[in-house]
Parts: C-alpha cells; sequence; structure tokens
C-alpha cells in the first residue's frame, strides 16, 4: 500500500490519572517506540507491534505509585480509539482474524470480528499473580479496553500452559497477528464483508 494510504491514527488522553499518547499506522512495518512505565507491558506491547506489522508509538505517565491499573487500562482505551479512527470506513478488509500461537508449552488463541460491536470473552487462567511487577489480571482489563474502544468482538483463549510470562506473551503475539488478518485489505471484497453494507 502506497505510503499516502496507510491507515494512521494519533490520540492523546489525558486525566487525573494518566496521560496517554498513542500514534499507530496498522499499514507499518512492526517499528515501535514503547515507554508506558511498566516493563513487562513494554514488551507486550512489542509483541502486539511486531506480529502485527503495526507502527506503534505509546507514550504513558499514569499514577503507578498507587497501582498499575489506571495506566493498563488506560493505554487500552487509547490503543483501542486508535484501531477504530485507523480502520476508518472498513471497506476491503477481511474483519475475521483468528490465529493459534505455541509458546514453548503453553498454546494460544485469538479471534477477532470487526464487527462494530463490542465484545469480548476472555478464558485465559494465569498461574501467577504478577508477572514481573505487573499483576496479570489486568490483562484482561487491558483487552477489554482494546475491544470496546476499538468495536471489535475478542474471544481469548488459553488453551492450556504452565508459564504465565508464556501464556500471555503468547496472547500479544496472537492477537497481533489475528488482527494483521483481520485488517488485511482484500480488493475482491465489495465494499464491506457485511450484507448489512456496513460494520
Amino acid at each position: 500500500m502506497n505510503s499516502n494510504n496507510h491507515r494512521k491514527s494519533s490520540i492523546s488522553r489525558n486525566t487525573f490519572e494518566t496521560s496517554i499518547s498513542v500514534d499507530m499506522d496498522i499499514d507499518g512495518e512492526g517499528k515501535y517506540s514503547i515507554d508506558t512505565g511498566i516493563g513487562f507491558l513494554d514488551h507486550m506491547l512489542t509483541m502486539i507491534s511486531k506480529h502485527g506489522m503495526i507502527d506503534l508509538n505509546v507514550k504513558a505517565n499514569g499514577d503507578l505509585n498507587v497501582d498499575f491499573h489506571h495506566t493498563v487500562e488506560d493505554i487500552g482505551i487509547v490503543i483501542g480509539k486508535c484501531i477504530k479512527e485507523a480502520l476508518g470506513d472498513k471497506k476491503h478488509i477481511k474483519r475475521y482474524g483468528t490465529f493459534f500461537i505455541p509458546m514453548d508449552e503453553s498454546l494460544e488463541m485469538i479471534s477477532i470480528d470487526l464487527s462494530g460491536r463490542p465484545y469480548l470473552v476472555f478464558d485465559a487462567d494465569f498461574k501467577s499473580q504478577k508477572v514481573g511487577d505487573m499483576d496479570t489480571e489486568l490483562i484482561e482489563e487491558f483487552f477489554r479496553a482494546v475491544a470496546f474502544n476499538s468495536d471489535m468482538t475478542l474471544h481469548v483463549k488459553s488453551l492450556y500452559g504452565k508459564n504465565t510470562h508464556h501464556v500471555i506473551e503468547g496472547i500479544f503475539k496472537a492477537f497481533g497477528h489475528a488482527f494483521r488478518e483481520a485488517y488485511t485489505i482484500d480488493n475482491e471484497i465489495n465494499g464491506v464483508m457485511s450484507t448489512k453494507g456496513t460494520i
């Protein structure tokens, strides 16, 4: 795709708790600059960028002295809004994407419908409460924020796995690949992939 036609978005969101800015190019090359103040989340967001072939810049300042909840959720909100803006009218996109990722002993699945109807099914059991300094329960909060602010239907399923780092990393990698499949342009699709004429 010609650089002039890249699907891009740039959104900032400021509250009393966090200051978040995200630049996204979903027709990018997988380049990233991530600084959230949360090391493990930085690592996971680079997975979305690299495996989704999305150029992603994220800068966040949050009340990490309280806990990580506000920052993680608000980053998800802004990334979701960027996805929605970048996709535009969704003409010619494949709309659906499903991907399985094996990560050593674990197997993770993501299934996405860029439906215009926000929904999250999150089925993953983490054996550790933290990875690094980050509470693992915040992974679900992140993906809920992404799904509901991008208007995507998102199913997250961990089929099995023992190492919590592997399980979560597999989920983020699978999200990148499934999203890439869903946003891909197919010029054989006339308009949008829906009998309604809109998604």
